[in-house]
């Protein structure tokens, strides 16, 4: 009887261990190991080859070519910029800035003129350097210029002219510099230099249509920045324009006719006109005889002393009416300028007829 129930009680906890078993997670044994690599699956079938690139040196040799470079050098040769002498000047830190290469790439690279013993003139490496991109599709080309940036006035800092891109490196130096100031409309002014006036360079203020001395008169001034030539070209597409006479266009700066014609579709002007039958170079013969008259100017347009006999300096100062430094003011920067009023017509007309009016 006792094994009967020896037996049974076996039998129940076999059977409780079975259960516990199927009913409990098992136990994990240990990671066999690895099977070997199967078989590597068939290639696909390659794709279709891209579109070449560009070559690496196209963009380069489209300029840096001897075709391209010879008009340019060719042109350039009969240019003031290369003809001139006064480099020389390079030595003082008045005009070194603009007369001499290193001190035009000094200033634009410092804000102030490398002075140096013996000044280069100008060449390629004055206003070239070196590419800030050469994404040229994308990024716009831009030359190697050694400046794009809006310029500061040297007669005036507070103010700023910015003909964008490319023309912005002339008004570097095409601007007056900043040894007399514009005259104002109420007092005297004294004039200790025969050479007063915007020396040497006033093309680009001109052509905004500021820095004129602007008198009171009956020929109202057009707004600042509103010249065609302002706002339509630019000093690049008038100085520059394509050319087989290595005299004209490209890098002479003399504009070429098809610069003009371009927009004055009936011919270039031979001269501004000023008023009806009084052409730009008759006014300012007019203007240049009523300062002569007056013994403010001589014959070669320099400024008179007091005495009205000898040019104008220290020892010998022109103290003027407002009005007379004024006119002479005018006078000068229309003369500097060399466009016979082309650069900004309406501007120029204004200052040239208000400056006749006022000495008449």
């Amino acid at each position: 009887m006792k094994n009967l129930k020896l037996i049974g009680f076996l039998m129940i906890l076999a059977s409780s261990l079975m259960f516990i078993q199927c009913t409990s997670d098992p136990i994990a044994g240990p990671q066999g190991l690895a099977g070997a690599d199967g078989i590597n699956g068939i290639d696909g079938v390659n794709g279709v080859n891209g579109v070449n690139g560009v070559d690496g040196t196209a963009s380069c040799v489209a300029c840096h070519s001897d075709s391209h470079r010879t008009p340019i050098n060719e042109s350039y040769a009969m240019s003031g910029h290369a003809t001139g002498t006064s480099f020389a000047r390079g030595t003082s830190s008045s005009c070194a800035q603009c007369h001499g290469s290193e001190g035009y790439i000094g200033y634009v690279a410092t804000g102030t003129p490398a002075i140096v013993d013996s000044p280069s003139p100008f060449s390629c490496v004055t206003c070239h350097e070196s590419h800030s991109t050469f994404d040229f599709e994308n990024d716009g080309h831009d030359y190697a210029l050694r400046s794009f940036d809006p310029v500061t006035l040297v007669i005036d800092d507070a103010t700023v002219v910015d003909f964008g891109g490319t023309s912005n490196n002339c008004i570097t130096c095409h601007q007056p510099r900043n040894s007399y100031a514009v005259p104002g409309p109420t007092d005297d002014y004294t004039i200790t230099s025969y050479r007063f006036g915007p020396h040497h360079g006033p093309q680009g203020t001109l052509v905004e249509g500021i820095m004129g001395a602007n008198i009171a008169g009956n020929s109202g001034y057009p707004g600042v920045g509103s010249s065609t030539h302002r706002t339509g070209a630019s000093c690049v597409s008038c100085h520059m324009g394509a050319s087989t006479d290595r005299s004209k266009g490209l890098h002479s700066w003399s504009p070429t006719a098809a610069s003009c014609t371009t927009c004055h579709t009936n011919g270039a002007p031979a001269d501004v006109m000023v008023e009806t039958g009084k052409t730009f170079t008759q006014g300012m013969e007019e203007l240049h005889n009523l300062l002569l008259a007056q013994n403010y100017i001589d014959e070669s347009g320099y400024v008179l002393g007091g005495d009205g006999v000898n040019r104008a300096g220290s020892s010998n100062p022109l103290v003027a009416p407002a009005k007379v430094a004024q006119a002479i003011w005018n006078y000068k920067t229309l003369e500097e300028d060399k466009s016979h009023g082309v650069h900004n017509p309406g501007y120029a007309k204004a200052l040239l007829k208000n400056s006749i009016e006022a000495l008449q």
